[in-house]
């Protein structure tokens, strides 16, 4: 299952595709939407797990260029603010929504809960 991540915060970013790499994933990780896209244009991915808060291009905004891209693709929204606005997007754009920080295992879970959706 190859899942890409995608999260301003290099340090976050690259120690969760560590972690879900430990638990079996192939995890592809990027800073930027524009990595992120240019990822999924040269590689297929099962789920992204986008930080909805990011510069340039919103997590919200970025899942629906990557859709356009990967129609099939599965996503799962983070982030560190926890606003109820962002929860209810995420929750319209179809994908789980988990506040920063979270344990492994909870990520691991809804992977799994958007793939079998």
């Amino acid at each position: 299952m190859k899942v890409l991540l995608v999260d301003d915060e290099e340090k976050f970013v690259s120690r969760l595709a560590e972690r879900l790499e430990i638990r079996g994933f192939e995890a592809d990780w990027t800073t930027t939407s524009d990595g992120a896209l240019s990822k999924v244009e040269h590689n297929e991915y099962n789920i992204a797990v986008l930080d909805v808060k990011m510069p340039r291009l919103s997590g919200i905004d970025l899942k629906k260029r990557l859709e356009k891209l990967a129609p099939k693709m599965k996503f799962v929204f983070v982030s560190g603010h926890g606003s109820e606005e962002d929860y209810d997007i995420g929750i319209r754009e179809g994908a789980s929504y988990l506040i920063k920080p979270f344990k492994i295992e909870t990520l691991v879970e809804k992977i799994k809960e958007a793939l079998s959706a």
